[in-house]
């Protein structure tokens, strides 16, 4: 048997730009950030999205959303639905999907697979399947230009595999444990989704280690050093600081001692060791303000640990989003990081825009509108090209600084954040 990680997938089903539940769209379900975050966190290793539109505008809304969600989650995800003409592939590409479903359904899915495939390579392509008439009739032509095959019929799943050799992600709407180990026992079987992984009640890492125990390889939480190679106090504790894994914000100081190190890797979420009430606890457990692990690093004498996290909620029992809230001391300081200079000056312009001050440029600017607002970005974006030729560098930033002030009033007018450009720039 190959040791190639098996998948654990959820899939997502979007009428109007919202979740609803599987392909007939009669329900609506949770806030769609709220679901993919919670797929994001739990463990789950791919997302499959399917455009259930059945207009070119709700197309477009959907486009949208898929493309909000990508820029919030780590998860590779796999869109599909809708798809006429290359055009259609392209823009779910440039939307942030690793991968697009072609629809075995439509007459000309093969021509538009060897098309696309040209364009865009062939492991950006799958191909959803009901039935297997597809794969009898243009056989060789699906083989070659098709990475593949997700399968949404469980009825067909051995006559896909008789046909087939093709990588094969298999719709498994129920648990069971014996058939599951038995269908990723298969090379060609990459993963399983369905209504059992789409629940996010499912203890998708309890799962991973469930399977773990029968053979079957999944993405876990697998630490390069044993518990017994940390340097522990007194007490037999590490103190493990927490940091927010995006905004790099401490959360948190408290300690882990043997099991809650073991319970925080098979669970994913943080677990630490309670001095005052000599017990375990999981963050979380009561508030529902878990953390979720995205890395643990141990320090150079290897008596602390560094956890970056997904907090849900905050992390103070006071209901502040740190604990680290009473200021002691304070020394007033240049704040030279970029990321936090770029969203201080964007702040103040933020203001200005709600909190008119007389006699500002900025308001100036605001009150001109977006036409003067362009007329200077393109102004200053040509004092940049003139400074380029200056073979003085303190012209050049000069000029650069002054085009990023016009281009973050023009991002205010338009309602674009840094974290907004930020995420963008992190998909691409």
């Amino acid at each position: 048997m190959s040791m190639e990680h098996k998948n654990l997938i959820a899939a997502i089903y979007l009428k109007n730009g919202v979740a609803v539940e599987g392909f007939e769209g009669k329900a609506c379900v949770v806030n769609v950030d709220d679901l993919v975050r919670s797929y994001n966190d739990s463990g789950i290793d791919k997302l499959l999205i399917f455009d259930l539109s059945e207009s070119d505008a709700e197309h477009e809304q959907n486009l949208r959303t898929i493309k909000d969600l990508n820029r919030s989650i780590e998860i590779p995800v796999c869109a599909g639905g809708n798809i006429n003409r290359m055009e259609d592939i392209k823009k779910l590409l440039y939307a942030g999907c690793k991968q697009v479903m072609l629809n075995s359904a439509k007459a000309d899915t093969p021509h538009l697979a060897e098309e696309s495939c040209r364009r865009f390579g062939r492991d950006k392509l799958a191909l959803t399947l009901t039935n297997v008439d597809i794969l009898f009739k243009h056989r060789e032509s699906i083989e070659e230009n098709i990475s593949e095959i997700i399968v949404l019929n469980e009825d067909i799943v051995g006559t896909v595999g008789n046909v087939t050799d093709l990588p094969r992600t298999l719709m498994q709407n129920t648990f069971n444990l014996n058939r599951w180990v038995t269908l990723l026992h298969s090379e060609t079987v990459h993963g399983i989704f369905g209504e059992y992984l789409n629940d996010t009640e499912t203890d998708i890492m309890a799962l991973k280690h469930q399977l773990a125990a029968h053979g079957i390889e999944t993405k876990k939480l697998q630490t390069t050093m044993d518990f017994d190679s940390f340097k522990l106090n007194d007490d037999g504790l590490i103190p493990v600081i927490v940091q927010d894994y995006q905004t790099l914000d401490v959360l948190m100081l408290a300690y882990m001692d043997r099991e809650a190190f073991q319970q925080t890797l098979s669970s994913g979420k943080m677990t630490y060791y309670s001095r005052s009430r000599k017990e375990q606890w999981v963050k979380g457990e009561t508030s529902g303000h878990y953390q979720y692990v995205k890395a643990l690093t141990l320090d150079c004498d290897r008596d602390t640990i560094l956890a970056k996290v997904s907090q849900v909620g905050v992390a103070c029992h006071t209901g502040a989003s740190s604990c680290f809230f009473n200021e002691l001391v304070k020394k007033e300081y240049i704040e030279k990081n970029p990321l936090k200079v770029f969203e201080s000056v964007y702040g103040v312009i933020s203001d200005r825009k709600l909190r008119p001050k007389e006699g500002s440029y900025t308001n100036y600017l605001f009150d001109k509108g977006i036409d003067k607002i362009l007329k200077k970005v393109g102004e200053e974006a040509t004092e940049i090209v003139i400074a380029a030729k200056n073979p003085d560098a303190e012209e050049i930033k000069y000029e650069i600084s002054d085009f990023l002030y016009h281009i973050m009033v023009l991002m205010v007018e338009k309602g674009v954040t840094w974290e907004d450009i930020a995420q963008e720039l992190a998909q691409r």
